[in-house]
């Protein structure tokens, strides 16, 4: 919502200034985006009028004037606008003043002609584009000599507003001003509504077809209008500084009496309609040419205001080519209405354009209002445009029921921790149009037409709240100790996964859980996934069962800045569904590493990064659980490069390099290394347990078997294992063979046996029946001794 504070204040009698209104509307949660003067700073300009224009001696483009400034004597100026001419009155800057930019007035010569100053565009003064090929030209009762920022009000401050969907009654200077009285206590001067002299016999029959979505329409023709009229002055300044571009004075009218109470409007040309207007629902397929020039094709969902021939307008949104007011028309038909939100909520992203009178639908109306927004509308139409009004005539649906609330003062004081007085608080009411009456335990309200906000108790808490000013309530009111509950000893704490990431080198990221549907198919093979009703836009059209997808799409936005060597990872939810039928949300860590293992250098030769690299980060972040490598298939992994990690017989994630035929769909030079675990998984751990260390010196047998390429080391090392007795400390690999003296399609594999024993020193007699068992169990599994 944008309005210029000098309009607010005939409606508002406030002396604030702009710097206090906008810290006092911030802070009762209308949010001021932007404050800025009504135009950029410059001095020494004035009103002038153009005496005599002769053509210069030596330029076919340029004129001689002799202006009167207000100084006493005629003032020559050089000027080549094409629309200058005598006896206009024009913005003047005489030497000494200073344009926007900085831009310094000085006597010069133009082709060898004396220019004591300039006649100014909008354009030079920084003002709204008057459409104008030249001066800017003020009306001749325009004060020659006055300064034109005061003759125009430039120094006006134009605030725009960040409303809530829930404050759509502020979404007008009327609403405003009542805030402001509510803020301030100063006196509120609602718009004076009169009742036109009805001299017109011609009227507008209407019915509503869907009493649920429309609960009043209300038409007034008026005939013999001018709608030629010119825009007052006023008028064009107040929608300009509102951000509505003048277009003519019919179409301004309805604007400026949307932005003054509150209530849009429509205005039809008469003559182009065919009986009686109703109001209903469209008809499958049934298209209509809107104002902007596109024409659509209606569903049945859409509410249309239509006459005996189709579709006239799309209800609240926008109106019909067909039967819009031009220059000319000479007889109108005004038009207010009441719909109801949810009819006209999402009608603007399901056409793909909205309008300042869908915002206010869609977030509630004042369905009191449109029989005053008729009246001011028809009072400015015979004052512009003149014409004969006739009477209105009005159709009713289905209206909204007052609500009545309960405010209770002791729960007032409960919430807010601050002992407002009884009278206090109702003067607030009053000033909010809350309409309170007493009871024994505090007020009984009334919620007013304007207000569809006020529902529970809750609602009038926060009302009184922050008109009472968040900031004048003490913060010494609360009192209790917090205590931080201990971490159980099998949980590990949050952040020492975030500091053992950063140590190793990765970046935190947060990417969006809405994702492109495709990401879910290529990633996850997720076919079916959760679509969302209203996604934000086509490539946010479902939730993310996996992080795979946002990591790939920050590694391509790195890749796009030439970064050659990313890791990251991230720490969210994903969702899916479960076998019941609800959504399922776990949240889950995801890394991915792309590039070489160390940053460039003279010290190590540069190496990409491999499968076991980011094993052993995500052996890291599980070091304090058991878990295993297990080989799979992924659908985001390449085959033969992936493996399940599992922990307690449950696959808990996924680990490996990305599927090649994902690098070339998403351009990318290399494949990445991701992986993805269960967070719960993560932040578990083994209880500590405590042993003595031995006093003795371990013994170390190497043992070398040769098996068939199908065999993996994890098969040998759990033969092995399963054979091992207490001796046994540690079963490992340290070394791979293929190639001269093993036959085709075997392999070498050496482990190495580390035995101790807490209480004695091992001999041979001792060790050799251990390993004796390890190699038999080793051969039963298909691997042989080597010799």
């Amino acid at each position: 919502m944008q309005f210029s504070y000098s309009w607010l204040k005939t409606q508002a009698d406030t002396e604030l200034s702009a710097d206090k209104l906008e810290h006092l509307l911030t802070m009762s949660g209308l949010e001021v985006e932007e404050a800025e003067t009504a135009a950029p700073a410059f001095t020494g300009v004035v009103i002038a009028e153009v005496k005599s224009v002769e053509k210069h001696p030596d330029a076919d483009h340029l004129n001689v004037t002799q202006v009167d400034a207000g100084t006493g004597e005629l003032v020559q100026i050089v000027c080549g606008a094409p629309n200058v001419k005598a006896g206009i009155k024009v913005p003047c800057s005489l030497p000494g003043a200073v344009l926007p930019g900085n831009f310094k007035i000085k006597p010069t010569k133009m082709r060898g002609v004396v220019s004591n100053g300039m006649l100014c565009s909008t354009d030079e003064l920084g003002l709204p584009d008057d459409g104008v090929n030249g001066l800017h030209i003020l009306p001749q009762d325009a004060p020659v000599g006055a300064n034109i920022r005061e003759y125009l009000d430039l120094d006006d401050t134009v605030f725009t507003l960040k409303i809530t969907p829930n404050r759509a009654d502020c979404l007008s200077i009327k609403g405003i001003a009542r805030e402001v009285s509510a803020l301030t206590g100063c006196a509120f001067k609602q718009p004076a509504i009169h009742a036109a002299p009805i001299t017109g016999s011609r009227k507008q029959p209407v019915q509503i077809d869907a009493p649920a979505d429309c609960g009043r329409f209300i038409s007034r023709v008026i005939e013999n209008v001018n709608a030629r009229a010119a825009t007052p002055d006023w008028m064009r300044q107040r929608l300009e500084r509102s951000g509505i571009r003048s277009l003519s004075a019919l179409v301004d009218i309805g604007n400026y009496v949307m932005l003054e109470i509150g209530q849009p409007m429509h205005v039809f040309d008469a003559d182009k309609l065919s009986g009686s207007l109703h109001i209903r629902r469209a008809s499958e397929g049934e298209t209509l040419e809107c104002l902007n020039e596109k024409t659509v094709s209606l569903s049945e969902n859409t509410l249309v205001v239509a006459d005996e021939k189709g579709a006239l307008s799309l209800a609240g949104l926008m109106g019909g080519a067909a039967s819009a007011v031009s220059d000319d028309t000479q007889n109108i038909v005004l038009e207010a209405a009441w719909f109801a939100p949810e009819i006209i909520a999402g009608k603007s992203r399901q056409y793909g354009f909205g309008s300042d009178s869908s915002f206010r639908f869609e977030r509630g109306v004042d369905y009191r209002l449109q029989a005053d927004a008729i009246e001011r509308a028809t009072e400015l139409v015979l004052q512009i445009c003149g014409g004969e009004a006739g009477e209105m005539v009005e159709a009713q649906g289905e209206l909204p029921e007052a609500k009545q609330v309960e405010l209770r003062l002791g729960c007032l004081k409960t919430v807010l921790g601050v002992d407002i007085p009884a009278e206090q608080v109702e003067t607030i009411l009053q000033h909010l149009g809350l309409q309170p009456e007493k009871t024994a335990e505090g007020f009984r309200v009334t919620a007013p037409s304007f207000r569809f906000d006020i529902e529970i108790e809750a609602d009038l808490i926060e009302e009184i709240g922050r008109v009472y000013g968040y900031e004048n309530i003490p913060d010494d009111y609360t009192s209790g100790r917090l205590k931080m509950l201990a971490l159980p000893e099998t949980r590990r704490p949050r952040f020492a996964v975030y500091n053992e990431m950063a140590a190793r080198g990765y970046r935190e990221v947060v990417s969006y859980a809405f994702v492109d549907e495709q990401w879910e198919l290529d990633f996850a093979a997720n076919a079916n996934p959760i679509r969302l009703q209203n996604p934000l836009a086509a490539q946010y059209a479902v939730m993310r069962s996996t992080l795979i997808g946002g990591l790939v799409e920050i590694l391509q936005n790195n890749l796009n800045r030439k970064q050659n060597r990313v890791r990251v990872f991230e720490i969210a939810r994903v969702f899916s569904k479960g076998s019941d039928g609800l959504f399922v949300q776990n949240e889950r860590i995801g890394g991915l590493w792309y590039g070489a293992v160390m940053p460039e250098q003279w010290g190590e030769k540069t190496r990409n990064a491999d499968f076991y690299d980011i094993k052993a980060d995500v052996e890291n972040l599980l070091k304090n659980k058991a878990a295993e490598f297990v080989k799979t298939e992924h659908p985001a992994l390449h085959p033969g490069r992936a493996a399940n990690i599992v922990s307690d017989g449950q696959v808990i994630g996924f680990v490996g390099e990305l599927h090649p035929k994902w690098l070339q769909k998403y351009d990318l030079p290399q494949a990445p290394l991701v992986f993805e675990i269960d967070m719960a998984a993560v932040l578990e751990r083994e209880k500590t347990r405590y042993q003595a260390v031995s006093k003795f010196q371990p013994v170390r047998r190497d043992l070398a078997f040769v098996m068939p390429e199908t065999m993996t080391h994890d098969d040998l090392l759990a033969a092995l294992k399963g054979a091992a007795n207490k001796l046994v400390q540690e079963i490992s690999v340290f070394d791979v063979y293929r190639g001269t003296g093993l036959p085709e399609g075997m392999k070498s594999m050496a482990v190495k046996v580390i035995l101790q024993d807490m209480e004695n020193t091992l001999t041979d007699e001792t060790v050799e029946p251990v390993i004796g068992k390890l190699i038999d169990a080793a051969t039963a599994a298909g691997a042989q001794l080597r010799s």
